[in-house]
C-alpha cells in the first residue's frame, strides 16, 4: 500500500524515534516494511525512514541501486534497517555533496559527510549486522538515519544557505509544492 509522505515541518519527523523490540518482529511489522518499499520505489526515492511516513521507530528501507553506474558502491545495496547505530569509520573524511530528500521536494542542497562509516544494525529478520560503507551508499544511509534523530538534511546546511531557501522550505510547511507522491503537510490551506 502507497503510504504518503510526510513533509518538512511536520512534528514527526523533529521526534527522535523509539527501538524495535523483538518482541515486535510480527505481520504487522513485515507489512509496514512492504509498504515502505513500496512507497518508496514509487516515489523514486533511494531510501525512506519511517519517520517519514509517520511512525516514530526506528526502521529505515534503502536502495541505492539506481545510482550504482555513477556510484558503484551503491550496487546491490537494498536493506532494511532496524535500530542502525551509525559512527565515523576510522580515517574518515568530511566530504561535500547535493542531497534531496522525499520530505523536502523540489530542493537540494551540498551537506558535509564522513566519506566511511561503520554501522550496526538488524534486517528485517531481526539478524544483526555489522559493516563499514563508503562514498555515496555511507551518505544515503546517514541521511536516513538523521531521520530517526529527528534531523532533516537542511538541518546541516549553513544558516545563510537556509535563509536563502526559508521561502521554499515555509512553502513545504504549508503544503504548496507539487510532488508525485502522496504527501502529508505539518499545515496545509488544501
Amino acid at each position: 500500500m502507497l503510504l504518503p509522505i510526510y513533509l518538512y515541518g511536520h512534528p514527526v519527523l523533529r521526534k527522535e524515534a523509539e527501538p524495535i523490540e523483538a518482541a515486535d518482529n510480527n505481520e504487522e511489522l513485515k507489512k509496514l516494511i512492504a509498504d515502505m518499499w513500496e512507497t518508496m520505489y514509487n516515489s523514486e526515492g533511494v531510501g525512506l525512514a519511517a519517520p517519514q511516513i509517520g511512525k516514530s521507530i526506528q526502521l529505515v528501507v534503502l536502495d541505492g541501486s539506481a545510482l550504482a553506474e555513477k556510484f558503484p558502491e551503491c550496487e546491490n545495496s537494498r536493506m532494511c534497517l532496524i535500530n542502525p547505530e551509525i559512527e565515523p569509520a576510522e580515517g574518515a573524511e568530511l566530504v561535500s555533496l547535493e542531497e534531496g530528500c522525499l520530505s523536502v521536494p523540489g530542493l537540494s542542497e551540498t551537506v558535509k559527510r564522513p566519506d566511511r562509516i561503520v554501522m550496526n544494525w538488524l534486517d528485517e529478520n531481526f539478524e544483526e549486522h555489522e559493516q563499514e560503507f563508503h562514498g555515496f551508499l555511507a551518505r544515503i544511509i546517514q541521511h536516513e538515519c538523521d531521520h530517526l534523530i529527528g534531523k532533516v538534511y537542511v538541518d546541516r546546511i549553513s544558516p545563510i544557505r537556509k535563509q536563502l531557501i526559508k521561502s521554499k522550505l515555509n512553502n513545504i510547511v504549508r503544503g504548496r509544492v507539487a510532488c508525485d507522491y502522496r504527501t502529508k503537510a505539518a499545515t496545509s490551506k488544501r
